[in-house]
């Protein structure tokens, strides 16, 4: 009857939620389970348990290899990958989710490895893939688990209810309160509200569309699209923060209580870029230009961390249009892996390797030296 599958679970709901106050030594979730099969058992309850519903086999299953051919993998492969790239983002997303409950940090390759091992001894005896699961790991963190073993022993745990045929007393309403109680525990609604109030527009906008779609439609299609949202909201922001700006000139006479600002010759041009270059700013290269009277041109990049193919690109067309006004470029302070990008492009090889200065100061001599050179040149 229906009046008594709602009593078992508002009952078993009520003890998980004092149990906590009693002790934590022994999990609340542990003794509701024992009140709903003491209920229903005791008084005779028209309730419905895990055995009346499902049929829980007490075998061990058998080991099974897989029949290995070139067309099965080509047809898998696609699929699989994407099964393995879901995965590892779920089971890394409990992780932080795990690491913001108990205020700790975890090893994500270790994670990765021990979930990939798992996952191939599964298929190996007829299992699924698998994640790490944010419901029973909010579990367990909630019922006293800090380390490993927390995790080896659930395991060892689910193999003796597996072997033993008492799984099948658990009332259906039981394990309805016992989740009521970890979705409760796992949603930090207050957190979701702090950040809604607080956090930049861009994010407030990831997280309602993944909360959104987690709740309309499941897990993994909330996590491609708040990823895939994400990404796009990430390159925004580090295109935004990506500035090619020109040194302007300045004349000490006007302010001689001014600051001291290097001497940079009148046929010499210096422009610094700021950020990350990649294919979301490339274009931000084409605000460089020059006067009739320039001679060199100095890139300072001690503010660009890192460089892709498509700035590269970027980069190489400024030099053929700086070549072809007889132009020289000059670079100051490239970091190591803008560098090595340049390197193997050859691109240092296209510019001369002399050109690339440590610093602004060397910069400015060298590209002094050689455009006084070339105005000789010319007066010749």
């Amino acid at each position: 009857m229906w009046w008594q599958a709602v009593l078992v679970g508002v009952v078993c709901l009520a003890v998980l939620i004092v149990w906590p106050f009693i002790t934590e030594k022994i999990p609340g979730s542990l003794i509701a389970v024992f009140v709903g099969i003491a209920m229903v058992k005791l008084l005779d309850m028209k309730v419905n348990t895990i055995g009346n519903l499902y049929t829980i086999s007490n075998e061990l299953p058998s080991l099974t290899l897989p029949d290995f051919s070139f067309e099965a993998i080509k047809e898998i492969l696609p699929d699989a990958f994407t099964i393995a790239i879901l995965a590892a983002i779920e089971s890394l997303l409990s992780c932080v989710v795990a690491d913001g409950m108990i205020n700790s940090h975890h090893r994500s390759n270790m994670e990765l490895i021990a979930q990939g091992a798992g996952n191939i001894g599964s298929a190996l005896f007829g299992g699924i893939p698998a994640t790490g699961a944010i419901a029973r790991t909010a579990a367990n963190i909630k019922n006293g688990g800090r380390t490993p073993i927390a995790g080896i022993t659930h395991s060892v745990v689910l193999v003796l209810i597996l072997l033993m045929p008492y799984a099948s007393l658990i009332p259906m309403p039981t394990i309805a309160a016992i989740l009521f109680i970890v979705a409760y525990n796992m949603c930090q609604w207050r957190t979701f509200v702090h950040l809604c109030k607080t956090a930049p527009k861009s994010d407030i906008l990831v997280l309602v569309v993944t909360f959104v779609l987690t709740v309309a439609f499941d897990l993994v299609v909330a996590i491609e699209v708040g990823m895939l949202i994400a990404v796009i909201l990430f390159m925004k922001r580090m295109s935004d923060e990506s500035v090619v700006s020109g040194w302007k000139y300045y004349d000490p006479d006007e302010d001689p209580d001014g600051p001291e600002l290097k001497q940079v010759p009148k046929y010499v041009r210096v422009y610094e870029i700021s950020g990350p270059m990649f294919f979301g700013d490339a274009d931000r290269l084409t605000a460089v230009n020059f006067k009739e009277f320039t001679r060199v041109i100095i890139i300072r990049m001690r503010g660009v961390p890192a460089l892709d193919a498509t700035a590269m690109h970027a980069m190489e067309q400024l030099y053929e249009r700086c070549s072809s006004h007889n132009i020289r470029l000059v670079f100051s302070h490239v970091n190591e892996q803008p560098y090595h990008t340049m390197e193997k492009s050859g691109f240092i090889e296209k510019v001369g390797k002399e050109n690339f200065r440590p610093h602004i100061d060397d910069a400015l001599e060298w590209a002094d030296k050689m455009a006084g050179s070339a105005m000789e040149g010319q007066k010749k």
